[in-house]
């Protein structure tokens, strides 16, 4: 009863989740975009938002295995993808925030948009 209650659990979280995932995302990349415009936007919470989003990408990563492990049957296999891409694009935005320090803003903007569609996409399908 109590494994059932955890899979419960650990499902609703990852549902929940998800939405802290599109949502932070797309604040933070719509201000980063906006920073790129205006430098008066250009802040460190702007830096320190990111990092927590693209962080709880991950982290709804490891719910989403968590959930996997105790459900019956399968996940849609583009909500699987979905989520692998989401995680891959956090990684390549970070090796590119160097090479395009010039419109860092510009990539963290797009890139937190991107998130966000993945996000969008993977709640959609699964």
């Amino acid at each position: 009863m109590t494994a059932v209650l955890a899979a419960s659990v650990v499902r609703e979280l990852h549902t929940g989740w998800a939405w802290f995932v599109v949502i932070g995302n797309g604040v933070a990349g719509v201000w980063a975009l906006a920073a790129e415009r205006f430098a008066a936007l250009r802040h460190r919470a702007l830096w320190v938002l990111t990092a927590v989003v693209e962080a709880a990408i991950v982290g709804q990563a490891v719910l989403g295995v968590a959930v996997l492990s105790e459900i019956e049957g399968e996940a849609p296999d583009l909500h699987l993808f979905y989520g692998f891409v989401a995680v891959a694009a956090v990684g390549i935005i970070y090796s590119y925030r160097a090479q395009l320090a010039r419109s860092v803003y510009l990539l963290y903007g797009l890139g937190g948009l991107f998130l966000m569609g993945m996000g969008i996409r993977a709640m959609i399908l699964g």
